[in-house]
């Protein structure tokens, strides 16, 4: 992590991957879930003050589970329960009037949605990346956006996964090659910044 972050509010989104009820629920690393959403939270509450955009994904679907991914693979994803109200965003992370709130029905938050068209038409031009997991729905839509063209800012301490390995290689092998990787503190130091990080 090097390097001093500056972040234009106004061409900034706080992308937060999948902070709701049943993944919320589940055991975590190397972060314990309740932290991640401690820091998230707090990065979302100093983007709304400082006029940046908050995008707040969640992974949902149909009651039948007909729209679930479900091609042949030798290590078949687990298939856990979904109680009613496990798609519900944590009422933590709080509500702003020009929040963005995305549905995604597979790992990435780009693919099937209006989450690109939305941030085009806001003017944004960097994503800061948080959320469960890692190496899941946090790389998807990274890897996504970066083929997008946007610049990206990875909040290491404020996403983890379901397996700290996991999560260490997508942080040391890929979100180095995608972005910026640094911490919840350089972050929320960074927003309201005035000068353009790319």
């Amino acid at each position: 992590m090097t390097g001093p972050l500056e972040l234009t509010a106004a061409k900034t989104a706080l992308v937060v991957i999948d902070l709701q009820a049943g993944i919320l629920a589940r055991l975590t690393a190397p972060y314990a879930s309740a932290d991640v959403l401690e820091r998230s939270a707090k990065m979302c509450e100093r983007f709304r003050a400082a006029g940046a955009q908050v995008v707040l994904v969640r992974v949902s679907f149909s009651a039948d589970g007909s729209d679930v991914l479900s091609q042949p693979c030798d290590d078949p994803p687990p298939r856990p329960a979904r109680p009613e109200g496990w798609d519900v965003l944590s009422p933590a992370l709080g509500s702003g009037a020009r929040d963005i709130h995305i549905t995604k029905r597979q790992w990435g938050a780009f693919y099937g949605t209006e989450l690109d068209l939305q941030l085009r038409r806001r003017g944004i031009t960097t994503l800061v990346m948080c959320g469960i997991s890692t190496n899941i729905g946090v790389e998807s839509t990274a890897r996504d956006a970066w083929e997008r063209g946007y610049a990206i800012v990875f909040a290491e301490d404020a996403m983890t996964s379901f397996d700290a390995a996991a999560h260490a290689f997508a942080v040391k092998n890929i979100f180095v090659r995608l972005g910026r990787v640094r911490s919840t503190s350089e972050v929320l130091a960074a927003v309201g910044a005035t000068r353009e990080t790319r």
